[in-house]
C-alpha cells in the first residue's frame, strides 16, 4: 500500500499566475472564492500583479490559499494522505490540510502574520542568502565566522547540503564573503525581510494575538513541525510552535527524515514550485516525489497509484 505525504511550499515559490491552474477547477476555485473573501481582494488577479506578489502582506495569504486549493483538487481525487508538512509559511497549508486550522481562521492569521512580518521588515530591513554546499553545521560556522555584532541566523536546515541564513544586509554581505572563502557557493533569496532570525521579533507578538482567536484542533493525520521536525497530532502544540516560528530555524531536513523514519514511500509538492519535491529527491533515495502543479498533474497522479493510497 502506498503512503503518501503531502508537502506545501513556502514564501519564495511565488510566481506570476500561480492561482490560475487551480482557479480552473471546481474544487480549487472554490478555495480561492473563499480566500478572495476573507481577504477582501480577488487572489487571482492578485497572483497575476508583480506589485502584490513583490509585499509580503499579499504573498504569505495568497499562497496560502494556492497550496490548499492543489490540496482540494488532490483529496477530490480520493488519494488518501496521510501525513503533511509546509515549509515556513506552507505549515499554516499543512495544518488545514490536518484539520487542525480550518481554511477562513488559517487566513486570518496568515494576513496578520504577513502584515506583522512586513512592519517588521520596514523598520529593521534584513535579507536572506542560500548555502549550496553547506549542510547546518558548515552554515553555523559562515554564521559565526561573519556575524560581529550584527544578527545572522541559520533561518532554514533545508537538506544535508543546503542551508539557508537570514540576518541584517551587512552581515549576509560578510557571510556571502565568507562562503566565497570556504568553496560554498551563496545566492540571494528573493524576499522582503529576514524571516526566522531575530530581526522578526517585533512581529512576534502580534502574530500570538491572532493566533489566539483561532481554534485549534486534534489533527486527523500527523504533521511534521518545522520548530522541531517532529511528527505529531497534537493541535494544541501549533498555537505555540506558530508563535515561536518567525525567530525559530525551519528543521527541514528533520521532518523529511522523520516521514522516512515513519515509512513513507511517496511524497507530493501541492502548490506552486517544484523545490520540496527536488529536495525529497536528493535527501531520500528510493521514495517517489512528485510535484503537482496543475489538476492535470493531480489527475495523473492519482491514476498512477491504482488502488493503492485511496479513501
Amino acid at each position: 500500500m502506498t503512503t503518501v505525504a503531502a508537502l506545501f511550499p513556502g514564501q519564495g515559490s511565488q510566481f506570476l499566475g500561480m492561482a490560475d491552474p487551480w482557479a480552473a477547477d471546481p474544487a480549487g476555485r472554490a478555495v480561492l472564492d473563499e480566500a478572495s473573501a476573507v481577504m477582501d481582494e480577488d487572489v487571482v488577479a492578485g497572483c497575476s500583479d508583480e506589485g502584490a506578489l513583490a509585499t509580503t502582506e499579499f504573498v504569505q495569504p495568497a499562497l496560502l490559499a494556492c497550496d490548499v486549493a492543489a490540496f482540494r483538487v488532490l483529496e477530490a481525487t480520493g488519494v488518501n494522505v496521510g501525513a503533511a508538512a509546509g515549509h515556513s509559511l506552507g505549515e499554516f497549508a499543512a495544518l488545514v490540510a490536518a484539520g487542525v486550522l480550518d481554511l477562513s481562521s488559517a487566513l486570518r492569521v496568515v494576513l496578520a502574520r504577513g502584515r506583522a512580518m512586513q512592519e517588521a521588515s520596514d523598520a529593521q530591513p534584513g535579507t536572506m542568502m542560500a548555502l549550496i554546499g553547506a549542510g547546518a553545521d558548515d552554515a553555523a560556522a559562515i554564521r559565526d565566522a561573519a556575524r560581529g555584532d550584527d544578527v545572522l541566523a541559520v533561518a532554514n536546515e533545508n537538506a544535508s547540503n543546503q542551508t539557508v541564513l537570514s540576518g541584517s544586509p551587512v552581515a549576509i554581505e560578510r557571510g556571502e564573503a565568507e562562503a566565497k572563502a570556504r568553496g560554498v557557493r551563496a545566492i540571494r533569496l528573493k524576499v522582503a525581510g529576514a524571516f526566522h532570525s531575530e530581526l522578526m521579533r517585533p512581529a512576534v507578538a502580534p502574530i500570538a494575538d491572532a493566533l489566539a482567536a483561532a481554534t485549534f484542533s486534534t489533527a486527523r493525520f500527523p504533521v511534521a513541525a518545522n520548530t522541531t521536525g517532529e511528527l505529531t497530532t497534537d493541535g494544541d502544540a501549533f498555537r505555540d510552535l506558530l508563535t515561536r516560528h518567525v525567530v525559530s530555524p525551519v528543521r527541514w531536513e528533520r521532518c523529511m527524515r522523520a516521514f522516512a523514519e515513519a515509512g513513507f514511500d511517496t511524497f507530493v509538492e501541492a502548490g506552486p514550485g517544484q523545490v520540496l519535491a527536488k529536495i525529497v529527491k536528493r535527501e531520500l533515495p528510493g521514495v517517489r516525489a512528485v510535484a503537482l502543479g496543475s489538476p492535470d498533474d493531480v489527475r495523473a497522479f492519482a491514476a498512477s497509484l491504482g488502488g493503492g493510497a485511496r479513501t
